[in-house]
């Protein structure tokens, strides 16, 4: 494969052809949980099937963060329910550019459990209605469960320990304001770690909500040896992943407790400006 992304057009065909991909709507809205499920039912890329930040893609919050990754055990039972195997083609999208959770489930299922084919949709939603696809609503047929049994990839991540004691580049996706600690709407602390960059997810697209091309996102990125990305809770993280992967370059590994975790310790220092 070699971009992690896909056109609508390309999608419409993939659709009609001998083996048409699982669409993932992966919509959500950080303020209400029973949002994204919501959404999908209301109206859908047809054939799709809705993952859910809160359910599928996260474990309960706590002492890892608000959106600590789910056991193993767990993601693989949803994959499963999903019918989800290597040699099925998989699409996820959402209505944000990817900055959510599509880019999460992009990161957990190709780059953690090592699916060979997962793509995201460029552009989401609006990109598929801009490109004349139609969409549907309400439930479709059970899926028909499949027995993939994933091996994980746990050194695509790290932990609070391994980001306080390591020489990686941290980039941070939140927004500017939040990694000053100007403004901060979520988390009981404002401010970043320690020594980290700042890279909004947001500066991965264009105006239009599609990613920038691979050339200019290269010349865009932070770049160090070793690089680790985090944001508020390790969602919009996987946007900057993705980002280097559409660039081409070396991907960070993701710190899924992100600052919701690393501020749960007092221990560990904070800071604040550019």
């Amino acid at each position: 494969m070699s971009t992690p992304l896909i056109t609508a057009t390309e999608l419409a065909d993939a659709l009609e052809g001998a083996r048409p991909p699982r669409l993932l709507d992966c919509r959500a809205r950080l303020d209400d949980p029973d949002a994204g499920h919501g959404l999908w039912w209301a109206a859908h890329l047809p054939g799709s099937v809705h993952l859910d930040l809160d359910r599928d893609l996260a474990a309960p919050p706590g002492q890892g963060g608000r959106h600590p990754l789910p056991s193993t055990a767990a993601f693989t039972a949803t994959l499963q329910r999903l019918g989800i195997t290597p040699e099925l083609p998989v699409v996820v999208y959402d209505d944000m550019g990817g900055q959510l959770a599509a880019a999460r489930a992009w990161w957990m299922i190709a780059c953690w459990a090592g699916h060979p084919d997962v793509r995201l949709l460029d552009g989401g939603l609006k990109a598929w209605l801009g490109a004349g696809g139609e969409l549907a609503e309400g439930d479709r047929s059970p899926l028909r469960p499949s027995d993939w049994t994933p091996v994980f990839d746990d050194t695509r991540r790290v932990d609070a320990d391994q980001v306080f004691s390591g020489r990686a580049l941290k980039v941070d996706a939140r927004s500017r304001e939040r990694f000053r600690g100007e403004a901060e709407p979520i988390d009981p602390v404002a401010g970043h770690i320690p020594g980290a960059v700042c890279r909004p997810s947001a500066d991965n697209l264009t105006a239009e909500g599609r990613f920038k091309s691979p050339s200019r996102l290269a010349a865009e990125l932070p770049e160090a040896e070793e690089a680790v990305a985090y944001c508020g809770s390790g969602v919009t993280a996987c946007h900057t992943i993705l980002a280097y992967a559409v660039a081409g370059r070396p991907l960070p590994r993701l710190y899924p407790g992100s600052w919701s975790e690393w501020i749960r310790d007092p221990a560990r220092p904070v800071a604040t400006g550019d």
